[in-house]
């Protein structure tokens, strides 16, 4: 097959569909990635044909559109200012993907931008989407996410109810998106997004485990296919790992980790931060998107820049991170502890869950700084919290997420196929 992949966002958002990418192109398959020219080196890098879309964006520029969304505490006005921030360059980005349909067999967007299913139905192309995140599949067995769906209700009662609540749901944010998009997708002869969440596709890949995150009596509809992690890691440094490993003298100590999330003043939590924290204790913090700096001559906390979870969280005796899909996929693949501390969209469900699943806690976001070494003597003073996520990755690594991915995704496209010729007899 000759395939596009599209994503946008931080590198949660682009690394698992660079996994995808690599795995479909050694299946035999022709692959591009369409995103940004910010992430076209990892894309080459990983052997991956690069097709830029707009728009032009430095580390800069993305930092300061999540620091906006940061500040937006509702998910449906984030959603709103996600296509604020975009709208301008969807023209653009509609006319360059317009322009790579002839001769693609399958389009794979992730869930984000559902303009695209417009653009592959025009053209005849079948169109799958990709979800990193459980909690935004339908069931009349659960409620949207901060939602009450009460259990007094009785389950016909309740089922309805859920029901009603994701038909609500995807009237909101439909219309949310149409108020923005909308004067675009028409100038394009597109039509409006219909069914966010419902009807994304006729085929949805959910890149996580169902073994953990998939409700074992929830009913979904069956366009949604659970395929398990699929994961891309940056080369690793050797120089960084020695590094860190002298630091260490070999024993595992607590990682901070919160990728793409900003801090207006960072500094000023990072002042926060060192005084609190025991001073014979040592750390690891990672910069991020916060760009936290080092202070002062502290020799217990080490402050490191860009380096793969897979080498960093080698060295961890505990995970604090902010709930990302991807780096809540490395912490459980690194079968070490976790402090969550949510920010921002799905990551207080990632939160919620790593509680369920016996092998992290949630911390605040405000009082982090002061509370986190506290927050870590409870979590570490618990030994089922290590044991439980040593058994979770030792399931993990027996996974295949991209080769199921890429067999459910072959099945798809031969299904479409065997439907075309039906409909031309």
């Amino acid at each position: 097959m000759r395939v596009i992949l599209t994503s946008h966002g931080s590198t949660g958002d682009i690394y698992p569909v660079i996994a995808l990418a690599v795995a479909m192109q050694r299946a035999g398959h022709s692959v591009r990635f369409a995103t940004i020219p910010h992430y076209q080196a990892d894309v080459e890098a990983a052997g991956i044909e690069f097709l830029p879309l707009c728009p032009d964006w430095e580390q800069a520029d993305l930092s300061y559109w999540m620091g906006r969304l940061q500040k937006i505490r509702t998910p449906i006005y984030q959603l709103r200012e996600l296509y604020v921030g975009a709208h301008k360059y969807i023209p653009e980005m509609i006319r360059r993907m317009d322009a790579a349909m002839p001769g693609t067999d399958l389009v794979v967007s992730s869930y984000l931008f559902p303009m695209n299913k417009g653009i592959a139905d025009r053209h005849g192309v079948p169109f799958a989407t990709l979800a990193f995140a459980p909690h935004v599949i339908p069931s009349p067995d659960y409620p949207p996410e901060n939602l009450p769906s009460p259990a007094w209700l009785g389950r016909r009662t309740r089922r309805a109810w859920n029901r009603w609540l994701w038909q609500s749901a995807n009237a909101i944010v439909d219309r949310v998106i149409n108020r923005t998009v909308a004067p675009s997708l028409r100038a394009a002869g597109l039509p409006k997004v219909r069914n966010f969440f419902s009807k994304p596709a006729d085929r949805v890949i959910v890149t996580l485990p169902d073994a953990l995150f998939r409700r074992p009596d929830a009913q979904i509809d069956d366009r949604f296919r659970f395929t398990g992690y699929c994961r891309w890691q940056a080369p690793t440094d050797d120089a960084l790992d020695a590094e860190v490993a002298a630091f260490t003298g070999g024993q595992p100590v607590p990682i901070v980790s919160f990728g793409s999330m900003v801090y207006e003043h960072a500094g000023a939590f990072m002042e926060r931060f060192v005084r609190h924290w025991p001073s014979d204790r040592k750390i690891i913090v990672q910069r991020g998107w916060a760009q936290f700096p080092r202070l002062g001559d502290e020799s217990h906390i080490k402050v490191i820049g860009k380096v793969s979870h897979d080498q960093l969280f080698r060295h961890a005796s505990a995970i604090i991170h902010h709930g990302g899909a991807g780096t809540t996929a490395s912490a459980l693949h690194a079968g070490k502890p976790q402090i969550i501390v949510p920010h921002i969209g799905d990551q207080t469900f990632f939160g919620m869950e790593m509680e369920r699943l016996g092998v992290g806690q949630r911390l605040g976001k405000t009082w982090w700084p002061e509370n986190l070494h506290h927050a870590l003597d409870k979590l570490l003073a618990d030994p089922t919290r290590a044991e439980r996520a040593t058994e979770i990755a030792t399931k993990l690594r027996a996974e295949d997420g991209p080769a199921q991915a890429i067999a459910e995704l072959e099945a798809y496209v031969g299904t479409k196929g065997l439907q075309a010729v039906g409909a031309k007899r």
